[in-house]
């Protein structure tokens, strides 16, 4: 098997910045109740013009770059998301068109805030049997389309931003061990209720505001912080080391609460932890890539260091891996 690393990575955030002050004048929340309760301080909001696939691209042109490679070199492109620019075709289609890489297969990822995790496990495997040299991995969201801003219980997390990186045969930040979860039992907890042929398009859904993230807050928290550091401990023991070794931990940027109570039942210390959650709030698919591309860029991961990153998301879905850098 060969070895899958990381050959470039980047991200892209939109200008717009929507504070807990703009909240204010929204709905009836406050900046305190805000910061105590996620840590949120500020999210990114996307230009009526652009789309998730805009998002996209800005990131992989990024990782490309600092991979030194062409659109054209990539043989496989897999985009994360929950908020496609539409239903039909995948987003991935449209970011392969927009890049200009005719040769390159694409599909989207549907793992919501473990996308990018559950794609950077599918495409590690293309490259580490050798079926494809550079696979071309992005998280992006445009989640302030979906959230209902008459809810101040969800509207206040989410925000929109995009990361991607380019995979290929090399040590340079080799994927040393993954691990995937799911619990379908628990769908219902976070979801978009309408939309789909389950629920397609009326006026009543529509009325019913139910084509917008509907979340059972208390529960998923809990499930979030179970599967999280249990996802995160057998990656590191599926890599060969202790706890102890990792020098930087990169979890879903959800909400400040949930990263406090998954170190602490993972037994890692709060210092080894990179948190942007403050100026982005959650990301959804493209949370822990943008988080880790920082990390590095910020020198959090230096050369040689052990990185762990992980996810959870609806579906219930989680994931995490190992990276050494």
């Amino acid at each position: 098997m060969n070895p899958v690393g990381i050959l470039g990575m980047g991200y892209y955030l939109p200008e717009k910045v929507l504070t807990n002050t703009d909240l204010e004048k929204m709905v009836e929340t406050s900046d305190e109740w805000i910061r105590t309760r996620t840590g949120i301080s500020e999210r990114r909001i996307a230009a009526p013009h652009e789309q998730t696939s805009d998002l996209a691209v800005a990131a992989a042109r990024q990782a490309l770059a600092q991979a030194k490679l062409t659109p054209q070199q990539i043989d496989l492109i897999l985009v994360a998301t929950m908020t496609p620019d539409m239903p039909c075709p995948a987003t991935s289609c449209i970011v392969q068109a927009k890049l200009g890489a005719p040769q390159a297969a694409a599909t989207d990822v549907s793992a919501a805030c473990s996308g990018f995790l559950y794609g950077l496990v599918m495409g590690s495997q293309f490259v580490r049997t050798g079926a494809y040299r550079h696979v071309l991995v992005i998280g992006a969201e445009i989640l302030s389309r979906v959230v209902d801003w008459t809810d101040r219980s969800t509207c206040v997390l989410f925000g929109d931003g995009a990361g991607a990186v380019v995979l290929g045969q090399t040590k340079q930040g080799e994927i040393l061990s993954t691990y995937l979860g799911s619990d379908g039992t628990k769908a219902d907890l976070l979801k978009v209720p309408a939309g789909g042929v389950q629920a397609p398009a009326t006026h009543q859904t529509v009325d019913a505001r139910d084509h917008f993230l509907k979340m059972s807050g208390a529960e998923v928290f809990k499930s979030a912080v179970r599967a999280m550091a249990d996802a995160g401990l057998k990656a590191i023991a599926l890599a060969g080391i202790k706890p102890e070794q990792v020098a930087c931990v990169v979890p879903h940027q959800a909400n400040i609460r949930i990263i406090d109570a998954v170190m602490e039942r993972a037994g890692i210390p709060r210092e080894k932890v990179y948190l942007n959650v403050s100026r982005y709030g959650n990301m959804s698919a493209a949370s822990t890539v943008v988080a880790f591309c920082e990390a590095v860029k910020e020198q959090r991961v230096k050369p040689g260091d052990y990185a762990l990153l992980v996810a959870f998301g609806a579906g219930l879905t989680w994931g995490s891996c190992v990276i050494r850098w």
